[in-house]
Formats: structure tokens, C-alpha cells, sequence
């Protein structure tokens, strides 16, 4: 039997509500095949609480939705004295384990403030631990009918639906956390059980692949669920090679042992098995005392931002130092990273075609660059071919095959915008231009953007779409607090901006609102910069730095985000305060609006792996222009197929 009960897999990742919620679903029976007592270790040392998404732990194992500032609403920024008082009561007694206590002053809480976005999911996890089920998921679709945009919301509602035995709705409520918080893995190892649980198996191993894909230390359970999957589509060989690799990804659990076992039943019985049951988990000892707080806060904080700032001046200094000099990944054939200047239908008008909307195919021989150019300032609008010089590696190209304004294509904007706490104090003025930005930026019908909120956590508030309601709905929903992942955001963002299929060409851009402190990302700087490169992707950014702000790292981030700009080719404005913020993104969108693609075949070129330098210079009646462009790229040594972009 693939009994696992949910109680011991989200206690290993840490995802579970309540502990209500845990003893229910201990009980719930999952597949067909695993019968051992699995006594995970993460059972054993777990130091959880009755919420861990309103409860301000320093348990370092929590997903981001779980911190503090992955449930901020900006309808709690308005709750009155009173209300935030018997919250703050009802918070004690909830991190105490007294439940019944936590009701009553939740209760009178959200009395006081209806909107009280924190109390209805407190309230709902008081209600779980209580096992008044229903009572949970109603508080719970309250607080998502409040702010319908925070993934912590769903994840509860998920719990309360598991422990209904509603699987569907469970799924669905899972899937929602998942998606608007993608870089989560824990998440979405949550998922990957109620998809197992729902016996939605094809959606458990296309999650379990997705998970893999990425970093994903903490959830190697996930390979469990997957071998569940394949066991009850009868496939053991693939359950098999799934246990191997929950082996090999966590070879000192404190499960180990059952899982050879497993593994070697599934290699000794290659045939149907009979149910087994697993037995009850043993409940985890739960510590009573709450948080005491930290001694010598100011100066561990100054000490954490002098840090803070060093680590990014090193990640500044490596995404600016000189390119190495041949790739040493570019001889790998299919390499993603290693391939360039791939080919792709541009649709791109040709230099003396008599058909200015005739298409061509870009073999690997041939490079396509996006640029923008400015006089003083000013977006230059109207340059043709004959107003611009190209020189790769020193040398001007054999032919220009190509050029285009990117003002006549769709765009693909991501919008991704800093919600952390070092921008508390400007968040208002952020929301309403980037607001008012999007409006007048999306203006063809065919243009798309999407909205991704980035603080501890990278939160997809809105996907791609063509509805500026839907965007500026998104846009205000959202409420500063907590760190800064913005590395991590702007990596997301750029993939997700070149990944989409597209049946045309289309101009790429994204844009980031930010003070430039990362405190957060597993992602560097460097490393967030080659995936925008990669997808082409145009990385224009946009200072909210008030003045002449001493606060370390202030100086740090404006260079950060003016070399992320630089080097992707983008541009960086710094208004130095948030009220010109309206004014640099009218000129951003200017720019956006100003961007060319320009097509050609190098002079001498091999795909030798090696570095290859672009300068674009250009002028407009006898003037000469400020050029932003990639400065360039590496000749794959792997044969490319030209692909359509």
C-alpha cells in the first residue's frame, strides 16, 4: 500500500496548516503498493505551528508563502488599533497550541474589522486545529474573496479541503498556491500530493518532472509521489527508477531504510501486489513556548546589511567582468545556453525587398540583435538601415540581411515589481505608475503582460493577458513586507518571456521596479542576466531610490540594476525620487516603443565556441546616437536547428 499519510509528507516539507489538519488526513490512503511505517525525520525534529503563514517563525526550512511577508494584504494595512490588538492576542494563544482561546479573540477581531485578511486565515487554521472542518474552509474562501491574489490563502483552503476528503477542490486550491508562487517547490510538492491523492497520476508525474527540473533540496519526496504514480498505472520499472532517485537525492533521511526496503520489494515482486496498510504516524512532539526575540537586533540588522551589500558588489563585479574567452559549455551539442545566434522567422523587412513584409530564415551563420538608440535622451524613432554601423569582433558584417523597427511587433511585456520591505515607504506611488505605465504601453491589441510580485517569495500575480483591469487589479492587490528574491524574479520573468510559443515575431521586454537589494535569490546576478540574454530579452529597469539615500546597499543596487540594464541591452532610469517615477516610465515607454531588429552574416565566422564583441554605432542627421545593445555573444561550437521564435 503507497499509504504515506499526508500528516508525515507536508510535515516534511512544512506545509501543513494545523495540526488538525494533520491527524485527519493521517488516516487518508493513497495507492496501492508501499506497506512500511515510514517514520520521517522531518517528523521527528519538526518545530511547526498551528500557522505557519501569519506566524513570524525563524525555522529556516519554511517555504517563502510561509514567512510573514508571503501573507501580507493591503486590506490589513487598514485595520483599526482594536482589531490589531485582539489579532495579536488570538496570534499568542494560536502559536501556544490554545486554539479554542485564539477563536475568541480572532472572532472579535474580525468583528471590529470585517476585511481582516490575516485574522479569516488565523480563524481558519484555529477552526482546522479544532476539527470544525467546514468552519475552516469558510474562513479560508473569505480571506481568498478579500485578496484573491496571495498563494498562502489557497494553500490553506487546500488543507481544509483534504480534510474533507474533497479531493478535486483540493487539487484545484493547490494548484493556484502552485502557480502563483512558481519558483516554490515545497509548493508544489503539496500539489504533487493532492494530485496523487485525487489519483490525477499524469499530473503528479508531469509536476514530479517539473519539480526535478529545478533546485529543489527539501523535496526530494516528490520522486514517493511519482513512484505512487507509475504503481498504480502498473508500470514498476519506472517506480523503481523513481525510489532510486529519492535515494540518491536523500541518502541520509531518516527513512532511508523503509525506502530500501520499498525499492527492494518493487525490484523482487515486479507484479501486482496486494494492499498494505502503513501504520499511524507517531504524533510529532509539538514545542509550547513561542518566539522570545532576538537580542542585539540593530546591530545583527547593520551587520546583516553591510553583508548583505558586499555579497551583492561581489555578483555586480562578476556579471561585469570580461567574458571568458571561449564557452565552455558551447561544445555541448542542444546546449540552450551555448547556442546564440540560432535562427528564427523574423519577418523583418530586407534591405531593397520589394516586399516589406517578406520573411527569411536566419541559419546559425547569421545573428539577430535588438537594439535601441537615444539623442539626448530621447528615443529615435526613425532610423533606417543606412543610419547604423554593426561591427562583430572588430570587423563590419558581410551583409546586413535584415532590419526592422520593434515598434511593428507585438509585445510580450513581464512586469516585475519589488514588494519588500525597503520599499514600504514608496509602495503607493510604485502601484499607481506602474498602473497608469501599463495602460499606455499595452495599446495593440495583440500586445500581452504579465505581473510578478517579488519579495522573500517570486508570486505571479497575473499571467499574460491583454486585460488592463485584470493587470491593474493585480498590480493593487498587492502589499510590501519581507525580503527581496529579485534575482530570482527577473530569472523567472525572463524565462518565461522566452519560452512563451509564438506563431509571429515579437518584441520582448521586461521591466523592473525596484531599489536594486537582493537579500533573497538563489539565483546571482550573473546568472540572471545570461537567462535574459538567452531568451533575448530586453531588461529595462526603473530606480525607486529616494535622493541621496546612506542606507547601505542603496548605491549598490542602482548599479546592479543599471548593469542588469546594460548588458541585456536594455536601459536603466534612476528618477532619484518615487514622484518621477511617472515621468521615467513615459520615457521607458518611449524607448520600449523605439527598439529595432536588426539582421546579419558576420564576416569570417566559425562556430568555434568563442566570444564574439558587438559594438552598433548610429547617427541621425549628422548626430551621433546613444546605442543600447547586447555587447555580445558566443559562436556555438553545436550544430543549431534554426527554430521559429
Amino acid at each position: 500500500m503507497f499509504n504515506l499519510p499526508l500528516r508525515r509528507v507536508l510535515l516534511f516539507s512544512l506545509l501543513l496548516t494545523c495540526d488538525a489538519a494533520a491527524q485527519v488526513l493521517s488516516d487518508q490512503k493513497t495507492s496501492d503498493y508501499f506497506g512500511n511505517n515510514l517514520s520521517l525525520d522531518a517528523v521527528q525534529t519538526a518545530q511547526w505551528q498551528s500557522n505557519i503563514f501569519l506566524i513570524g517563525s525563524r525555522n529556516p526550512h519554511l517555504t517563502d508563502v510561509q514567512s510573514p511577508s508571503g501573507s501580507v494584504s493591503k486590506l490589513d494595512l487598514n485595520a483599526p488599533g482594536k482589531a490589531r490588538h485582539e489579532y495579536e492576542q488570538g496570534y499568542r494563544l494560536l502559536m501556544g497550541h490554545d486554539s479554542q482561546g485564539a477563536v475568541d479573540h480572532l472572532t472579535k477581531s474580525i468583528e471590529l474589522y470585517p476585511k481582516y485578511f490575516a485574522a479569516h486565515n488565523a480563524l481558519g487554521s484555529a477552526y482546522l486545529s479544532l476539527g470544525k472542518n467546514e468552519l475552516a474552509r469558510g474562513e479560508f474562501s473569505q480571506a481568498i474573496a478579500l485578496d484573491d491574489h496571495l498563494p498562502n490563502s489557497y494553500l490553506n483552503l487546500g488543507c481544509a479541503e483534504l480534510s474533507l476528503q474533497q479531493y478535486p477542490a483540493a487539487e484545484e486550491s493547490l494548484r493556484k498556491a502552485s502557480t502563483m508562487a512558481p519558483l516554490d517547490v515545497e509548493l508544489q510538492l503539496a500539489l504533487t500530493y493532492g494530485e496523487f491523492v485525487n489519483h490525477n497520476y499524469s499530473a503528479v508525474l508531469a509536476t514530479a518532472r517539473h519539480v526535478h527540473a529545478q533546485k529543489h533540496e527539501g523535496a526530494a519526496l516528490v520522486h514517493f509521489f511519482a513512484a505512487g504514480a507509475w504503481e498504480a498505472q502498473g508500470n514498476y520499472s519506472e517506480a523503481q527508477h523513481e525510489m532510486e532517485i529519492l535515494l540518491q537525492e536523500d541518502p541520509k533521511s531518516g527513512s532511508s531504510g523503509q525506502f530500501h526496503q520499498i525499492l527492494e520489494q518493487i525490484k523482487a515482486e515486479q507484479v501486482p501486489r496486494a494492499e498494505a496498510m502503513l501504520h499511524p504516524p507517531q504524533k510529532a512532539a509539538i514545542p509550547s513556548s513561542g518566539p522570545t526575540e532576538p537580542t542585539g537586533e540593530e546591530s545583527a540588522r547593520h551587520g546583516q546589511l553591510i553583508l548583505q551589500e558586499q555579497k551583492e558588489e561581489r555578483q555586480i563585479a562578476e556579471a561585469k567582468a570580461a567574458p571568458e574567452s571561449i564557452c565552455r559549455e558551447c561544445s555541448k551539442a542542444g546546449s540552450e545556453e551555448s547556442v546564440v545566434a540560432t535562427g528564427y522567422d523574423t519577418g523583418m523587412e530586407q534591405p531593397g525587398s520589394k516586399n516589406p513584409g517578406a520573411t527569411f530564415r536566419v541559419t546559425v551563420d547569421e545573428v539577430g540583435i535588438f537594439f535601441a538608440a537615444t539623442d539626448l535622451g530621447k528615443s529615435v524613432t526613425n532610423l533606417a538601415a543606412s543610419d547604423i554601423k554593426i561591427r562583430d569582433n572588430s570587423q563590419p558584417p558581410e551583409a546586413i540581411l535584415g532590419f526592422r523597427s520593434e515598434s511593428q511587433l507585438p509585445l510580450r511585456l513581464g512586469l516585475v515589481i519589488d514588494t519588500s520591505d525597503s520599499v514600504t515607504d514608496r509602495f503607493k506611488f510604485e502601484q499607481a505608475a506602474a498602473t497608469k505605465f501599463l495602460q499606455e504601453v499595452m495599446v495593440d491589441k495583440d500586445d500581452l503582460a504579465f505581473v510578478v510580485g517579488v519579495n522573500n517569495s517570486v508570486l505571479l500575480v497575473q499571467d499574460f493577458t491583454a486585460d488592463q483591469t485584470m493587470s491593474s487589479h493585480a498590480l493593487n492587490q498587492l502589499a510590501p513586507g519581507g525580503g527581496t528574491a529579485l534575482w530570482d524574479g527577473v530569472a523567472f520573468a525572463a524565462d518565461k518571456l522566452a519560452t512563451r510559443a509564438e506563431t509571429q515575431p515579437v518584441a520582448r521586454i521586461l521591466v523592473v521596479i525596484s531599489d536594486g537589494e537582493d537579500n533573497s535569490s538563489s539565483t546571482t546576478l550573473k546568472q540572471a542576466i545570461t537567462r535574459a540574454q538567452n531568451g533575448e530579452v530586453g531588461v529595462y529597469t526603473v530606480s525607486t531610490r529616494e535622493g541621496l539615500e546612506e542606507e547601505p546597499g542603496a548605491v549598490v543596487g542602482d548599479d546592479a540594476l543599471r548593469t542588469l540594464s546594460e548588458l541585456t541591452g536594455g536601459s536603466a532610469f534612476m528618477p532619484g525620487s518615487v514622484r518621477r517615477l511617472d515621468t521615467s516610465l513615459a520615457d521607458l515607454q518611449q524607448v520600449i516603443r523605439g527598439r529595432y531588429l536588426v539582421s546579419y552574416k558576420p564576416a569570417t565566422f566559425r562556430r568555434d565556441g568563442r566570444y564574439r564583441t558587438i559594438n552598433i554605432e548610429a547617427q541621425k542627421d549628422g548626430r551621433k546616437l546613444k546605442v543600447f545593445a547586447r555587447k555580445g555573444y558566443y559562436a556555438s561550437a553545436a550544430q543549431a536547428s534554426p527554430i521559429d521564435r
